[in-house]
C-alpha cells in the first residue's frame, strides 16, 4: 500500500511535505532573466527545490492551480515535475481537490493517477458523497495509489459548513465516519488506510480529536507556518505516533524572497526545511 510507504518516509526522513505551489513571484530575478521558456524556468526551480530538500521530506505536493493559471506552459512544468519525482522514486501528491459526479470523477481519476499528470496520491473533495471517491478505488488496488479527502480544512471559513451539526455531531465528523468506512478495504500493513484525510493544523484541537477518533486514518496536514500552525500544536499527537505529513509551501520554497535574487535560493529552502524538521520532531 502506498500509505505504508508514505508513513515509512515520514518516520525515516521527517513528516514534512514540501508544497511546490510555485508562483512566478518566487522565482529569483537571475532565473527569470534566463533565455528559457516559462515551463523550463518553473521546472528548474522545482527541480532545485527537490534536489536540495529530498532527504528531509517524506513527499512533495503540487497544487495544480499554480500551474493551470500559467496555461499550457504551466501544465508542462507540472507534468515534468511529477515525472522527475517518479524518476527519483520520490512520493508525489497531486493537489487537485476534484469533486464531481461519478462519470466526471472517473475521468479525473484517470487523468491524475495515470498518464502525463500521474501522481502517487491525489486530493479529493467528497462533499458530493461516495460518487466522488469510488472512481479512485480501482487505482488503489491495481496501481498502489492513494487519496486524501477533505475533512476539516485549514482555511478561515472552514467552520461555515464543516462544523454545522448533522444529526448529533458536526458535519466534518460525519464525513470522518464515512471516510473510515470507505477506507477499511484499503488498509495497509501499517494499519493506515490509503483513503486518508486533509485536516488543517490551524484547528489543532479538532486535529487531535480526529486522530483519536480515527486511529487508522493518515492525514495530510496543511496550515503550518504562514497560516499559523506550529510544531507544538502537533506534539500531543506526534508524541504518540506520526500519523500524517505536514505541508509547507511558501515557508520553504519562498524562503529566499527578499534575501537573494540569485541562484543560491536553494540554500534558503534547505535551511527552512531543516528548521521545520526541528520544530516538528526535534523534541524526539
Amino acid at each position: 500500500m502506498i500509505i505504508d510507504r508514505l508513513q515509512k518516509e515520514a518516520l525515516e526522513k521527517s513528516p514534512i511535505c514540501v508544497g511546490l505551489d510555485t508562483s512566478l513571484s518566487y522565482l529569483p530575478r537571475e532565473l527569470k532573466e534566463k533565455d528559457w521558456s516559462l515551463s523550463e524556468k518553473i521546472f528548474y526551480f522545482n527541480k532545485q527545490i527537490i534536489d536540495h530538500t529530498e532527504d528531509l521530506a517524506a513527499c512533495f505536493k503540487l497544487q495544480i492551480a499554480y500551474y493551470e493559471a500559467l496555461g499550457l506552459e504551466g501544465l508542462v512544468a507540472y507534468k515534468e515535475t511529477l515525472a522527475y519525482l517518479r524518476e527519483k522514486n520520490i512520493l508525489s501528491i497531486g493537489d487537485i481537490k476534484r469533486g464531481d459526479i461519478l462519470a466526471t470523477q472517473s475521468e479525473y481519476a484517470k487523468a491524475h493517477l495515470t498518464g502525463e499528470f500521474e501522481a502517487d496520491i491525489v486530493t479529493v473533495n467528497a462533499y458530493m458523497g461516495e460518487d466522488a471517491v469510488s472512481p479512485f478505488y480501482p487505482y488503489m488496488t491495481e496501481k498502489e495509489k492513494g487519496i486524501f479527502v477533505l475533512l476539516h480544512t485549514s482555511n478561515e471559513s472552514a467552520g461555515d459548513l464543516q462544523e454545522l451539526i448533522s444529526g448529533e455531531k458536526e458535519l466534518y465528523l460525519h464525513m470522518g465516519d464515512l471516510l473510515e468506512k470507505w477506507g477499511r478495504p484499503y488498509q495497509g500493513a501499517s494499519g493506515f488506510s490509503a483513503v486518508g484525510a486533509v485536516a488543517g493544523l490551524t484547528y489543532p484541537k479538532e486535529f487531535e480529536k480526529l486522530s483519536e477518533l480515527y486511529p487508522n486514518m493518515f492525514f495530510l496536514i496543511p496550515g503550518y507556518g504562514a497560516q499559523g500552525g506550529r510544531g507544538e500544536d502537533l506534539r500531543p499527537v506526534f508524541q504518540k505516533r506520526i500519523n500524517g505529513v505536514v505541508n509547507s509551501s511558501r515557508g520553504i520554497i519562498a524562503a529566499h524572497v527578499g534575501k537573494t535574487e540569485g541562484m543560491d535560493f536553494t540554500s534558503f529552502a534547505r535551511e527552512a526545511a531543516l528548521l521545520m524538521k526541528e520544530d516538528l520532531i526535534g523534541w524526539q
